[in-house]
């Protein structure tokens, strides 16, 4: 007999069990149990829903946790009760299937328990909403305290309690238009204001317009990183941390397909579907390879691109929205790991640029200290490169994901 496939609920907890126990991210944990079970299409929303709004919201939930029970609870009864949390108070989701539906999934010895705190949290509706406010930032908002206390110091009280109500809230679904294989826009797409030719996808998935390149599935704050680059056709460009090519696409694109694009990537396992990817969006065949961008530019490459796109491994810390439990994997001494990559990587890069020739050092991170602190200590031992222009993405202003991009100047 197949096995059985189980409720949207009780695979929630366990994936929330299984990425508290670490090593797996959590959207890989959901497409896992997509694949293993036969879900209903709602069913598979309200398992991720349950899985992400846990996540975003995990320090405000195990706050009203340990304010209706103090005291230690089981592992597995704990993340139950955070999943029941989560339905009522972030999800408001009704009240009665909620407490019976969550209490079912306890084992008997402790569905009392389980009950109860529910059954308690439901009556204190009113008084936990009103203590919100009071909360300090980092609970309220579900944030590590470091981070918390990093955004409200660099960036002020307004601005950073602004950005983390922000982050939790869920993130839509854009596409940038591929010029290059122009299609009808359905008409419940809402274009992004101020970013001509992205689009906020409704309703399902155009598959048939992504497999033949009309649409690219990426964040509007990529077009920072493109439009400092500004490439023209027929330059000789280098995307150096390409993969999966959203960015080398957009390169494509606004090159009307004319240009020498080498789009390098340190996986090799990952350079077949880079190259799938560029080749459904059309323009002069791509041309992929993989390279390691901590070591030397190799010989034949130094000083030989008119235009070099350095997007490179960050934080994450502009894109928590999305990535809904990047803030709990990042910690802060890996910013100081990660800067000191970052500077690594672009020394070598920039040995690419021919002379006259640009370099836009790019990242998915808001912290300072990947950002304009990297350009700066590249440019104090570089004076052939000059900084010409550098932009800050805030997600809560830019109602999309937080970057960082920085236009170089090879004299």
């Amino acid at each position: 007999m197949p096995p059985k496939t189980e409720n949207a609920r009780s695979l929630a907890w366990k994936a929330l069990l299984r990425w508290n126990r670490g090593g797996v991210f959590a959207e890989t944990l959901l497409a896992r149990a997509t694949a293993e079970q036969k879900l209903s299409l709602s069913d598979r929303g309200l398992m991720q829903s349950i899985v992400y709004a846990t996540l975003r919201n995990l320090r405000l939930l195990e706050h009203l946790r340990y304010t209706l029970r103090p005291g230690a609870l089981e592992e597995k009864m704990h993340w139950l009760v955070l999943a029941g949390l989560c339905e009522l108070f972030i999800l408001n989701h009704a009240e009665h299937a909620v407490v019976s539906e969550t209490v079912k999934l306890a084992p008997a010895r402790a569905r009392g328990v389980v009950n109860g705190m529910l059954r308690n949290a439901v009556r204190r509706r009113g008084e936990f909403e009103a203590a919100l406010p009071s909360l300090p930032p980092a609970v309220r908002y579900s944030m590590p305290d470091w981070l918390a206390a990093r955004w409200l110091r660099e960036f002020g009280e307004q601005e950073a309690t602004a950005m983390m109500a922000w982050n939790l809230q869920t993130p839509p679904v854009y596409a940038r238009l591929n010029p290059l294989k122009p299609m009808d826009i359905p008409a419940a797409w809402i274009p992004h204001p101020g970013a001509p030719g992205w689009y906020c996808i409704h309703g399902s998935l155009p598959l048939e317009a992504l497999q033949a390149g009309q649409v690219y599935v990426a964040d509007p704050s990529t077009r920072h990183c493109i439009r400092l680059l500004a490439p023209q056709p027929g330059e000789k460009i280098l995307d150096a941390c390409a993969a999966p090519g959203g960015k080398s696409a957009a390169i494509l694109a606004a090159t009307g397909g004319d240009v020498q694009l080498l789009a390098t990537e340190l996986e090799p396992h990952r350079l077949p579907q880079l190259k799938e990817n560029l080749l459904r969006v059309g323009g002069q065949l791509p041309e992929v390879a993989q390279h390691d961008w901590t070591r030397p530019c190799p010989p034949e490459w130094r000083g030989s691109f008119d235009a070099v796109l350095l997007d490179v491994p960050c934080s994450n810390s502009g894109v928590l929205q999305r990535r809904v439990d990047a803030r709990w994997r990042m910690q802060e001494e890996e910013i100081a790991r990660l800067s000191a990559l970052q500077l690594q990587i672009l020394e070598r890069a920039a040995e690419a640029v021919r002379s006259g020739g640009r370099l836009v050092y790019s990242t998915c991170s808001i912290d300072r200290r990947e950002d304009r602190a990297v350009v700066e200590s590249f440019l104090a031992t570089h004076p052939e490169f000059s900084l010409k222009e550098d932009y800050l993405a805030l997600p809560h202003r830019e109602q999309a994901d937080g970057a960082y991009a920085a236009l170089l100047v090879h004299s």
